[in-house]
């Protein structure tokens, strides 16, 4: 598996990485959609990785983890918002290793009601036996990451070896790895087809899935240009951060091509109000992936990824007729944390 993305970029084989069970996921066309939007498209399926209801977490688990493997960690700390769909893949991937999974759940979202605290990936997260903390200061990234290491600190003094996934800016983003690896697989699965793409688009929120993807692709050459939707930041804080982390993700693959400014692309036309938080535009992507195509999108990612495409076609950055990409990330047990909200909007 991964023999063609491997001799196309084998710097990716330098860093230790563990197996949560990877596989390439399909490129799927999305033609009655691409008709109502009056351009190609088509989707790349990482909601389709088989541990514990997938999404893109899964790719930069394998790098994340895999220096923990090697120091013998036993257990593992993530931070990340309620319904984190990271904080979800990293407590099962902790339990396909034998480890124990420790997760802190930060306040990010306003006015939120008992089910959003209590289903979706929270019901998992229980159901796999994670140690749960909650942090109350959610925009607060720094404090989050110390409040994590004063409780692997205290881990330690139980006989415990514990392995912090530190998200800030301030650490290697070896998560962008496993997107670096996608953007190879994606590549290679569009040359082996015989297709091409005029766009991808793909989500913007920590950033490195973005980072990721886009160090992958320029790494290899390929120059297509890359969409990252706003999902939590607007572009002026997050064009910088993203730049900084395709940068960092670069060097780790040594440094095998430049990343300039004009490689990073942001947009936060459909971002307002904020994080995890509806409006019309995610509504009807929602409701138009779901009926044209029985795509189903959640509410934080995904389907503020797909309003932000169809914004980009609307105000005609993407042209008539052009084929894109659009790179779902998963994200689908937030659906039933947000059945309220959802209904509220939708009028069902």
């Amino acid at each position: 598996m991964f023999e063609k993305e491997f001799e196309l970029l084998p710097q990716l084989q330098d860093h230790p990485r563990v197996d949560l069970g990877l596989t390439r996921t399909n490129i799927d066309p999305l033609n009655r959609l691409g008709s109502e939007l009056g351009i190609s498209l088509s989707t790349k399926r990482d909601d389709t990785l088989n541990l514990a209801l997938g999404g893109n977490k899964v790719r930069q688990l394998e790098y994340y983890l895999g220096p923990a493997q090697q120091m013998g960690a036993d257990t593992v700390l993530i931070t990340g918002a309620v319904q984190s769909n990271f904080v979800r893949l990293c407590a099962a991937a902790a339990r396909k290793l034998g480890w124990h999974p420790v997760i802190q759940l930060e306040d990010r979202v306003p006015n939120t009601d008992p089910i959003y605290n209590n289903s979706g990936n929270v019901l998992i997260d229980k159901m796999l036996g994670a140690e749960i903390h909650y942090f109350p200061e959610g925009e607060n990234e720094a404090a989050a990451d110390a409040n994590l290491d004063a409780i692997a600190a205290d881990l330690k003094t139980k006989g415990r070896t514990p392995y912090v996934i530190h998200l800030g800016t301030d650490h290697p983003p070896l998560g962008g790895l496993g997107y670096a690896l996608c953007a190879v697989e994606t590549y290679v699965q569009l040359q082996e087809a015989g297709q091409q793409v005029d766009h991808v688009v793909i989500p913007s929120g920590s950033s490195l899935t973005h980072a990721g993807f886009l160090a992958g692709a320029r790494a290899i050459g390929w120059d297509v240009p890359i969409h990252g939707i706003c999902v939590r930041r607007g572009v002026e804080p997050q064009k910088p951060r993203v730049l900084q982390r395709t940068r960092e993700v670069m060097s780790l693959l040594g440094g095998v091509a430049e990343i300039s400014e004009n490689d990073i692309i942001v947009d936060d036309t459909v971002l307002a109000p904020g994080y995890g938080q509806l409006n019309d535009e995610v509504m009807e992507a929602i409701n138009l992936s779901a009926r044209q195509e029985a795509l189903l999108l959640d509410p934080v990612y995904t389907g503020r990824t797909m309003a932000g495409l169809i914004s980009l076609v609307r105000r005609g950055v993407i042209e008539p007729n052009q084929s894109t990409l659009f790179i779902h990330t998963g994200g689908l047990p937030a659906l039933f944390a947000y059945e309220t909200k959802l209904t509220e909007f939708a009028g069902w």
